[in-house]
C-alpha cells in the first residue's frame, strides 16, 4: 500500500509539473511572480558573528548606566534626554534582535536548518525567546505613574545577558590572543562588581543621610562634594576598598552599614577566589601554548648541569632556545595540528609548505595528491651558526628545503667556501631516491654549513617510500628525473646501471621459468591425483560387488541347509 501510495504522490507531482508548464506555455497567460529566498544566518558564520558584537555595546549600557542613573539622581536629572535617546536605541537594537534570531538557522544532526518555519519553531520554544520577549517588555509605561526620574523600571532589560554571554565565548573563538581577552574579560566583570557596588553604597549614603557620619558620603553641602564626578568617583574609591580588603576604611556605625560591610567581605572573598583561579588558568593556558610552540627548555638545561659538558656547547645550546624564543620558530608542528582532522590538518599543511615543496625541481611535475602526502612528512628544523648540516661520506637519509637563512658548501677545512644556498633552494635529494648506478652509493659529496639561524624542512627517505609506495607512476617518474640530474653532474655509470638492468631481466626470465615449471609440476601432481581417486572409486566399487556376492552365497547355502533339515 505504501509503495502504491508513493507512486501515486509521484504521478500527481508529475502531473502539476506538467500543468504548470502547460500554463507557463500557454500564450496570454500571466507569469506567476518567482519568491525569493530570504536569506538565512549561518550562527557560526561572519554575518552573525558581527551583530553580537555589535549586541555587546546596548546590553553594557544597560548594565552600567542603568544602575548609575538610578543611584544617582543628577545624573539622571541633568543628561533626561541623552538617556532617553539611548534608552530607545538599544530598545530598537533588542527588537531587531528579535528579529535576527527568526532569520538564524540551527543546526539539527549536523545540518544547517533553513526552513523559516522551522527556525521560527524553534526559537519560539526555546527558553532564549522568553528570555528576549521580556527584556522589550515596555515597562517605560511606568514612568506615567512614578516620574522620570526612577530609570530602574528598566531594569528588565538586563534579562537580555545571555547574548553577551555568547558574545564574549565567540569573540574568544576567533580572536587571535584568547589569552588576553580573558584576563580582559576577568578585568570588565571586576569593574562592574566595583561599579554596582559604589552605585550601592551612594544610594545607601542618601538613605542614610549624606554626612550622617564618617562611613556615609560627605554632606553635600560641603564645597567639592555636591559634584557629580566627585561624587561617583569617590563612591569608587570606596567600594574599591573594600572589595579589594585593603582596609583603612571608616568604622560603620548603623546595621545597614554593618549588613552592607558583611557583604561587601563575602563578595570580596568569593572574588578574589574567582581572580586568583582566572588568572592561574590563564597563566597555566599561557605556559601550555609556549611549550606547544617552543620545547621546553628547562629539562636540557637540567640535563647539561648533571653531565657537564664544555662550556661553549652549553651557550650553543642556550642560544638555539633563545633564538627560537625570539623569533617564534616552530620544531613541533606536527604535535600541534594533531587534534585536527586528517584531511583538515594536510589542507593546513599544504597551504603552509607546498609552495616551498612546488620549488624543488623533481617535484615539479608531480601529481597533488602526492605533494599532499609529502607535505604531512616535513619536519622543520633550525641549525645555529656554524653548525653542520650534513658532510662529505654521510650516509643520505634525507633532504633538505631551505626556507629561511643561508647556508655554506665548505671544502673539508670548513673554512673555504665554494657555494652559497639560499631560501627555496635544497640539496641531498639524489640520496634519498635509489637510482641504479648512482656512483656516490646515497653518501653525501659535500659539506653543508649554516652560516647563521637556519630554518629547513626536512624529508626523510623512509617518509618518501612509504609514500611513493602508493604512487608508483610518480615514483618511476622522480627515478628518471634525478637519473636526469646525475647524468648533467656526470654521477651516474650508465654501464652499471645497464648490468643492474640486465641482472633484473634475468632474474625476472628466471622467475617466469620457475613458475612456468611449478604450474607443470601442479598439473602433473593434480593428473596424479585424479589417477588416484579413479582407481580407488574403481577398488571400492569391487568391494562392494564382491560383499554382495558374498552375501548371496551365504544366503543360497542357508537355504539349502534348510532343506536338508525338512525330510
Amino acid at each position: 500500500m505504501n509503495r502504491l501510495a508513493r507512486v501515486f504522490r509521484a504521478k500527481d507531482r508529475e502531473g502539476e509539473a506538467k500543468l504548470i508548464k502547460t500554463e507557463e506555455s500557454t500564450p496570454g497567460a500571466a507569469p506567476k511572480p518567482r519568491q525569493e529566498r530570504k536569506r538565512i544566518l549561518d550562527p557560526s558564520g561572519d554575518s552573525y558573528y558581527w551583530w553580537l558584537v555589535t549586541m555587546v555595546f546596548p546590553i553594557m549600557y544597560n548594565w552600567i548606566i542603568l544602575i548609575c542613573r538610578s543611584c544617582f539622581p543628577d545624573l539622571q536629572r541633568k543628561y533626561l534626554f541623552l538617556w532617553l535617546a539611548l534608552d530607545y536605541l538599544c530598545d530598537l537594537l533588542y527588537l531587531l534582535d528579535i528579529g535576527v534570531h527568526f532569520y538564524t538557522g540551527f543546526l539539527e544532526q549536523g545540518i544547517l536548518i533553513q526552513d523559516r518555519s522551522k527556525i521560527s519553531r524553534h526559537y519560539t520554544c526555546s527558553s532564549a525567546f522568553l528570555l528576549d520577549l521580556l527584556s522589550v517588555l515596555p515597562t517605560d509605561l511606568l514612568y506615567l505613574r512614578l516620574g522620570l526620574a526612577t530609570p530602574s523600571v528598566r531594569a528588565n532589560r538586563f534579562l537580555r545577558s545571555p547574548r553577551l554571554f555568547e558574545a564574549f565565548d565567540r569573540i574568544e573563538t576567533r580572536t587571535a590572543h584568547p589569552n588576553s581577552f580573558r584576563i580582559s574579560k576577568l578585568m570588565l566583570y571586576v569593574f562592574i562588581t566595583i561599579h554596582w557596588n559604589a552605585c550601592v553604597y551612594f544610594a545607601l549614603s542618601g538613605y542614610v543621610g549624606y554626612g550622617a557620619d564618617e562611613w556615609v558620603y560627605p554632606n553635600t553641602s560641603i564645597p567639592g562634594f555636591e559634584r557629580l564626578l566627585r561624587q561617583y568617583l569617590y563612591s569608587f574609591y570606596f567600594s574599591t576598598l573594600i572589595l579589594t580588603t585593603v582596609g583603612d576604611t571608616p568604622m560603620p556605625h548603623r546595621e545597614e552599614e554593618f549588613l552592607f560591610m558583611a557583604a561587601d567581605f563575602l563578595l570580596a572573598v568569593m572574588g578574589f577566589a574567582t581572580i586568583m583561579g582566572s588568572m592561574t588558568s590563564v597563566i597555566s593556558n599561557m605556559n601550555q601554548a609556549d611549550d606547544a610552540f617552543v620545547p621546553n627548555s628547562d629539562l636540557v638545561k637540567g640535563y647539561l648541569r648533571t653531565h657537564c659538558p664544555s662550556r661553549r656547547l652549553q651557550n650553543r645550546v642556550v642560544e638555539w632556545y633563545q633564538h627560537l624564543q625570539m623569533e617564534k620558530k616552530m620544531t613541533n608542528e606536527l604535535q600541534i595540528l594533531q587534534h585536527l582532522p586528517e584531511r583538515l590538518r594536510a589542507e593546513v599543511a599544504v597551504s603552509v609548505h607546498l609552495p616551498t615543496l612546488r620549488k624543488v625541481q623533481i617535484f615539479q611535475s608531480c601529481e597533488q595528491s602526492l605533494l599532499e602526502e609529502l607535505v604531512l612528512k616535513l619536519k622543520p628544523q633550525v641549525y645555529s651558526p656554524g653548525e653542520y648540516v650534513c658532510k662529505k661520506g654521510d650516509v643520505g637519509r634525507e633532504m633538505y628545503f631551505i626556507r629561511e637563512g643561508k647556508l655554506a658548501v665548505v671544502a673539508d677545512d670548513g673554512v673555504t667556501q665554494y657555494a652559497v644556498l639560499g631560501e627555496g633552494l635544497y640539496f641531498g635529494e639524489i640520496s634519498i631516491i635509489n637510482i641504479k648506478g648512482n656512483k656516490s652509493g646515497n653518501r653525501r659529496t659535500a659539506n653543508i654549513k649554516s652560516i647563521g639561524f637556519s630554518d629547513l624542512f626536512c624529508l626523510s627517505k623512509e617518509d618518501l617510500t612509504e609514500v611513493l609506495a602508493e604512487f608508483p607512476s610518480a615514483k618511476a617518474m622522480l627515478e628518471a628525473k634525478g637519473r636526469e640530474i646525475l647524468l648533467k653532474m656526470d654521477k651516474l655509470d650508465v654501464n652499471a646501471e645497464a648490468a643492474e638492468i640486465a641482472q633484473l631481466q634475468e632474474e625476472e626470465r628466471r622467475t617466469v621459468a620457475l613458475e612456468e615449471g611449478l604450474d607443470a609440476l601442479q598439473t602433473k601432481l593434480a593428473r596424479i591425483l585424479a589417477g588416484l581417486e579413479s582407481s580407488a572409486f574403481k577398488v571400492a566399487l569391487r568391494l562392494e560387488r564382491l560383499e554382495w556376492q558374498m552375501r548371496e552365497w551365504g544366503a543360497e547355502e542357508e537355504e539349502e541347509e534348510r532343506e536338508g533339515v525338512e525330510p
